[in-house]
């Protein structure tokens, strides 16, 4: 339950009525509150101040009624300019990116805004009354403090407008676009690798945590059916995997005394036969016991960015994939994806992967876990981006150059052999796509790789600076405005 009450949080996040709907409903309270506070105090309380100063009931009805018609027209065109936006940026960027611009707050408080004030200056509208001697309940009424407070929501939905003009070009600019994904990515790799699942097995206890592990989740069983059965829980519905509540996986497996090794992670696509964890032992797997651990997954139609790191590296290298196709030829944005890509790598690069031994209070194993190492997230970014930088030298070089600033953060020599693998591969692909001068230059970045990676000092600034003083040596004129040695 917890699981769906995750997904459903995050839709309403990316939707564009659920904030426009809370401002409305604010905006109605204030409505009320000051029309009761007008109800109380005398229309010459403020004197003659001019902010305050009492108007006439057609004076307000005009006033409320060209607020309200003009904020509802300029709602309107939010939304219709709003739309244009995202099919904009569906179709150019890719439509995986729907998602992050509808989760934009910026569109959605713009929207807010003029629908409060539209409600805001209707409810206020109604209150004002002529009044009449034929009835004594119908005696003039005019809400100046509320009218007052219509004028403010109304220079500030101004203030809005003005935001909103600025906020879209910026929105769908692709270095902006590019750079919230990778705050997005870098923000995800901080708070959320490893993902804490139970407590995880101290050194000490790591022995004794191991023998816990039952013979058929050993991987060096040949045939784990035959020594301990368990049972496999597939997926009863299809779609895929958006949430997955570790706390209720944790509590579940604790609470029916069970081990569970999980076969699935967030963005993986489930469907009726693929099985999401195996649990020993089977005679323990009752229907409640099988509900409560399926209840710790929530599928949904499409990818999230909720726990799926891997969606975010997907949308970077779509971006720079779109990039480098033939029909837009921009490898700088694609350069621009890379950067993302390295800064993201080096965050991963260095940090201890996650033990898949979890155990619960009682120091008991409950669940097996799995997750990807430096080099699988590697060559899920880097790989797959290697077949299309491979065909531009421009992309290419800084595909190479972006391994190179990745090397200082690698911690041990598995992470340093996977950044030469990725150069290794690329020039391969290079050389049959690529030649002439253009080859030469990718073949230069890879031997500048290797001097890097060969010298601690170059790892760690990398720059060519073999290169750097070869340029200076073979200069015969100093630069322009530049110190001579001599006179220096």
């Amino acid at each position: 339950m917890h699981a769906l009450f995750l997904q459903y949080y995050e839709r309403i996040g990316a939707s564009y009525w659920f904030i426009p709907s809370i401002m409305a409903v604010g905006a109605a309270i204030l409505a009320f509150v000051l029309i009761e506070i007008d109800l109380r105090v005398p229309p010459d309380a403020f004197g003659d101040n001019p902010f305050f100063f009492a108007t006439q009931p057609d004076g307000a009805r005009s006033i409320l009624s060209a607020i309200g018609g003009s904020m509802i027209g300029v709602a309107g065109t939010v939304f219709s300019v709003t739309m244009a936006t995202v099919v904009f940026a569906s179709g150019s960027y890719g439509p995986r990116l729907l998602t992050n611009f509808m989760n934009d707050r910026g569109n959605q408080v713009t929207l807010g805004v003029f629908v409060a004030t539209f409600v805001y200056s209707m409810l206020v509208l109604r209150s004002v009354r002529n009044g009449g001697s034929e009835d004594i309940y119908a005696a003039m009424f005019v809400p100046n403090i509320a009218i007052f407070g219509a004028i403010v929501l109304a220079i500030g939905s101004i203030g809005i407008l003005i935001f909103f003009i600025h906020h879209v070009p910026s929105t769908i600019h692709i270095s902006n676009v590019i750079a919230g994904i990778g705050k997005g990515l870098l923000r995800d790799i901080e708070y959320r690798f490893p993902i804490n699942v139970g407590h995880p097995a101290e050194a000490d206890d790591r022995a004794n945590t191991l023998w816990q592990v039952p013979a058929c989740f050993r991987p060096d069983t040949a045939d784990d059916a035959a020594i301990a059965p368990y049972s496999e829980l597939e997926a009863n519905e299809t779609g895929y995997i958006q949430v997955i509540d570790y706390e209720t996986l944790m509590h579940a497996a604790r609470d029916h005394d069970v081990i569970v090794r999980m076969n699935c992670r967030p963005g993986t696509f489930a469907h009726s036969g693929i099985v999401l964890f195996d649990v020993w032992p089977s005679e323990r797997v009752t229907d409640k016991a099988r509900g409560a651990l399926l209840a710790s997954v929530a599928l949904g139609q499409t990818r999230s960015v909720s726990q799926d790191l891997l969606f975010l590296f997907d949308e970077l290298v779509e971006i720079a994939a779109r990039a480098l196709s033939p029909g837009i030829n921009d490898p700088f944005t694609a350069v621009t994806c890379l950067d993302w890509l390295a800064a993201a790598l080096s965050g991963l690069a260095g940090r201890a992967a996650p033990d898949p031994l979890r155990i619960d209070d009682n120091r008991k194993l409950r669940v097996i876990g799995g997750a990807l190492t430096f080099a699988g997230y590697l060559d899920h970014s880097f790989g797959h981006l290697r077949q299309y930088a491979a065909t531009d030298m421009i992309a290419g070089e800084h595909f190479i150059d972006s391994l190179a600033r990745i090397a200082p953060a690698c911690g041990t020599p598995e992470e340093l052999r996977g950044l030469r693998d990725q150069k290794e591969a690329l020039l391969a692909l290079s050389k049959t796509a690529l030649a002439g001068a253009s080859l030469e230059t990718i073949e230069a970045a890879g031997r500048r790789f290797d001097q890097q990676l060969a010298h601690p000092r170059l790892r760690r600034t990398g720059i060519d600076r073999t290169a750097t003083s070869r340029d200076m040596r073979t200069s015969d004129k100093p630069l322009k405005g530049s110190v001579s040695p001599t006179t220096g």
